[in-house]
């Protein structure tokens, strides 16, 4: 049994002749074929870590995307307190008040504004499903079928895309 072992070891083991220019080549190509397969696992390695960097930025940026935005309503909300406060404490005119109010609310339409954001115009107008959502119907012999007659609540686009729809009343035709 051990020498049919040492037997086939011997059948597996065989000398080759080559030429020692066969040789080299051989060797060269061995050497080159280990420096390439090195380089494709450090490669690897590289763009693991850089798919791991970027999942993890963009996990960064979806976390502190809004920060600007809340930041500046922070501002916003910091003029409401002071307001408030500045009205109960000095007991002042509601005119006083109110204009204070529509400062903050100027100034918070110009924010809405640098971020793309701006009101959907709707009284008045045809009814656009795509812009509007119908709350309430009104009968109204002076306006063609389905004219915006009120702005129930506005709606807005950010950066010409809806992100919230006009909530209207619209006209409709005097059944007869």
């Amino acid at each position: 049994m051990m020498n049919q072992d040492k037997e086939n070891n011997k059948k597996e083991e065989k000398d080759v002749i080559l030429k020692e220019s066969e040789y080299l080549k051989l060797k060269e190509d061995a050497d080159k074929s280990a420096e390439f397969a090195d380089k494709v696992l450090r490669l690897q390695a590289d763009f693991e870590n850089t798919r791991k960097r970027i999942e993890r930025e963009k996990q960064d940026f979806v976390k502190f995307a809004n920060e600007g935005i809340i930041l500046e309503l922070l501002n916003v909300l910091d003029d409401l307190e002071r307001t408030v406060n500045l009205a109960e404490a000095q007991k002042q005119d509601p005119q006083a008040f109110l204009k204070g109010v529509e400062m903050i609310l100027a100034h918070l339409y110009e924010m809405l504004k640098e971020y793309g954001v701006k009101p959907i115009e709707t009284e008045g107008k045809l009814f656009d499903p795509h812009y509007q959502e119908v709350l309430m119907q009104e009968e109204n012999k002076d306006l063609p079928e389905h004219t915006v007659i009120e702005e129930l609540q506005k709606g807005y686009l950010l950066n010409e895309r809806v992100i919230r729809t006009a909530k209207v009343k619209v006209s409709k035709k005097k059944m007869e």
